[in-house]
């Protein structure tokens, strides 16, 4: 039996005794902060890359030029009758923006179309069957993990690693959970998983890190710092992420046989959807997903992206060039890069690293957050991080490809609010029109009144061409389902992969107006200086109260009804052309509702590949996750460290890698958490003393931690003692 079916129920029911070594031996690893304001000498020579990539980029970005001048054209074409207003000339403003990045998402799908069609090739070699390639270098698994569900989390880690073992290369793979746990109970829980797993095989390590500075880049800078020395390659995990052994081995011998490549960048594709909104994202990123992701991947080349995980990257080169400094200022522009990926990208690259996206590998899974309000709640998140690049777009020595990463990532968020702006604008024009008297009498000599007005015929061609533009590449990736027999099958067939398309179209059209208040929202609260903080993400069934939902769909709601109300005092055909954004933003409440409803395992419609025939590692996931010690709300961490020997033992062994507190220096949580201690006469009472920050502080302090689980358990034992 393969080990990624072998059951280990016995080995984690009846753990051995042995306490395993929470973390190796430190192999540190310099990881100096790079400059923004000068470029370092390049690690590796570029001056012989293949040139070929050029032609691409100017056939992407002239197709994209001719694209955008003929749509603006025609949208002036529009306004101009009768001349062109200040409100006309904001609209047309407007819409040449969103206008041209609909064209380069267009154009480069139609790459990205092409390339499938005639078969992916890439730069790497990278086979993708076949028998699997020896690998000879030491690859780290790095899981950053916060506040999460540890059962879940570590049972993705495990099935992970277990796939890895099966390959016949596991020896070459080390295991790291890099927590920066904030919960007591949830870090408790965290190192009782550990325990279990850790007695199923070696090369496990586990890691609390004290100060959760940086978050996650800050996460996996203080591991490069302290291990990662003895590691080639690593690979990082999300709390989410699923990857099967044949991946991971494919990206290590990619990366050996390249030693000029620093990272190689998967397509995770998303799985376990378990409400209607998240199947329709897992729907659209199956069927979509690898037409867009072969098209930017044919035109970047050597110069593509990093998402944060589900990627190999060597450790040398991310030590050598990608300390992150602080952004100048505060919060939420300044402080610690959140979108650390896309930055991280760029400094690999203008280092001379090649950066590739493997579109066509196998093997790679994720999740996505199961209702819009938690869609919204990481978007803005991902907002913030991404608005903090425009501070980082003048740095020195990058290449022009890693600056338009940042400008795409900038622009996935402002592109919202300019949305907003145009359909307002576009009202303000209609009432105008309607209400407001033309001026007969201009300053400037003139034969004619200047009043707005607009070509109507000619509009509705524009608005045609420009939804042409936004379904084109949907039909393009369907044709690539129907031509295919086993991906049709994978869909449902024929008829139930078009059925998932029309449905997927209609609920994306009701879901965009909404969020678009969201993170118009979004940008103007970072724009006025309020910092995102950093959010637990919700993974689960999507059930949220009624009262919640109506709360925070109130505001979408009532700009539909406004959008609305000022449509119809200018005529039905201006309502009636507000309708595909007005309809989604009025329903607001009862779609989301709808989508927040849980669907079934096997659904009828929206099926993907995954569902149809499930992984054997997602099913390995859920197996193991049952085996797991199951998280406990009512047990309080202090005493299931003080009850389990092991996993005191296993706590206080990480404790002493922490770091000791500076000389001068107290932390107000600890100090108050030791005064109570001073007070308690029992271990009864120190539990019910605490708070959660206090418990955390306790946990997090060898000497206060000993103390405790070494008090009496109740005031009458402590009585009879004396």
């Amino acid at each position: 039996m393969d080990a990624v079916s072998r059951p280990i129920s016995d080995e984690l029911a009846h753990p051995t005794r042995r306490s395993p070594a929470p973390l190796p031996a430190e192999a540190p690893l310099a990881m100096p902060e790079q400059s923004f304001a000068e470029a370092p000498p390049r690690m590796i020579d570029r001056s012989a890359a293949s040139k070929s990539g050029a032609w691409r980029r100017l056939l992407i970005m002239l197709g994209t030029a001719a694209l955008s001048y003929l749509g603006i054209h025609e949208m002036y074409q529009v306004l101009q009758v009768g001349g062109v207003t200040v409100l006309e000339g904001l609209v047309l403003v407007l819409f040449a923006a969103l206008f041209a990045w609909v064209a380069l998402s267009f154009i480069s799908s139609l790459a990205g179309f092409a390339t499938l069609l005639r078969g992916w090739r890439d730069d790497l070699d990278l086979v993708t069957d076949g028998p699997l390639p020896v690998v000879t270098s030491r690859v780290a698994m790095l899981l950053p993990t916060y506040n999460e569900d540890p059962q879940t989390v570590l049972a993705r880690l495990q099935a992970t690693r277990e796939s890895a073992e099966a390959t016949g290369s596991g020896a070459q793979f080390d295991w790291f959970i890099l927590s920066d746990t904030t919960d007591p109970a949830v870090w408790a829980q965290e190192e009782k998983c550990f325990l279990a797993l850790a007695a199923t095989g070696d090369r496990l390590f586990y890691r609390h890190r004290a100060d959760n500075r940086a978050r996650k880049a800050g996460n996996i800078e203080d591991w490069v710092k302290r291990f990662g020395a003895d590691y080639d390659f690593m690979i990082i995990l999300d709390a989410d992420s699923v990857m099967t052994g044949d991946a991971l081995v494919r990206l290590a011998a990619a990366m050996e046989r390249h030693p000029d490549v620093g990272l190689i960048q998967t397509l995770p594709v998303v799985v376990n959807a378990r409400t209607l909104f998240a199947r329709l994202q897992q729907f659209a990123g199956r069927m979509y997903g690898p037409v867009i992701a072969a098209g930017v991947a044919w035109w970047h080349r050597s110069e593509s992206n990093y998402w944060g995980h589900n990627a190999i990257i060597r450790v040398e080169a991310f030590a050598a060039c990608t300390g992150l400094p602080n952004l100048p200022g505060r919060k939420p522009f300044g402080g610690s890069i959140l979108s650390h990926d896309f930055v991280e990208a760029a400094l690999l690259r203008r280092a001379g690293w090649r950066l590739h996206m493997a579109p066509t590998l196998r093997g790679s899974y994720e999740e996505v957050p199961p209702t819009m309000l938690d869609f919204a709640a990481r978007d803005r998140r991902w907002c913030q991080g991404n608005l903090q690049h425009a501070a980082i777009l003048p740095a020195r020595g990058l290449h022009w490809v890693s600056r338009l990463h940042f400008l795409t990532g900038i622009g996935a968020y402002i592109t919202a609010p300019i949305w907003l702006t145009f359909l307002v604008a576009g009202i303000l024009i209609s009432l105008q029109a309607q209400y407001v008297r033309p001026e007969y009498f201009p300053k400037d000599f003139s034969l004619f009144p200047v009043w707005p007005a607009q070509d109507p015929i000619r509009a509705a061609w524009v608005f045609a061409a420009t939804m042409g533009l936004l379904i084109v590449p949907k039909l393009l990736a369907l044709i690539l389902v129907l031509i295919r027999r086993d991906t049709r099958l994978g869909f449902g067939g024929g008829f139930r992969a078009f059925a998932g398309l029309i449905l997927e179209t209609l609920m994306s059209g009701l879901t965009a107006p909404v969020m678009m208040i969201f993170q118009s929202t979004a940008v103007g609260q970072i724009v006025m200086g309020q910092d995102s903080g950093w959010q637990l993400q919700h993974r689960g069934d999507g059930s949220i109260p009624f009262r919640d939902v109506a709360r925070r769909y109130a505001l979408p709601t009532l700009i539909g009804i406004a959008m609305a109300t000022s449509a119809l005092l200018v005529s039905w055909p201006l309502f009636w052309w507000m309708t595909p954004v007005v309809l989604g933003l009025v329903l607001a409440i009862p779609v989301a509702l709808l989508t927040n409803r849980s669907t079934p395992a096997r659904p009828a419609l929206l099926p993907t590949p995954e569902d149809l025939d499930p992984p054997p590692i997602l099913a390995r996931v859920r197996d193991i996750a049952a085996t797991l010690p199951a998280s406990s709300i009512a047990e309080d961490p202090l005493v299931a460290l003080r009850d389990d020997s092991r996993l005191l033992d296993i706590h206080m062994a990480g404790l002493s890698r922490h770091p000791p507190r500076g000389r001068g220096r107290v932390d107000p949580t600890v100090a108050l958490a030791r005064a109570m201690i001073d007070d308690a006469h029992c271990f009864e009472e120190v539990v019910a003393w605490l708070n959660q920050r206090e418990k955390r502080a306790v946990m997090g302090d060898r000497d206060l931690l000993l103390r405790v689980v070494a008090m009496p358990a109740t005031t009458a034992s402590a009585n009879a003692s004396r």
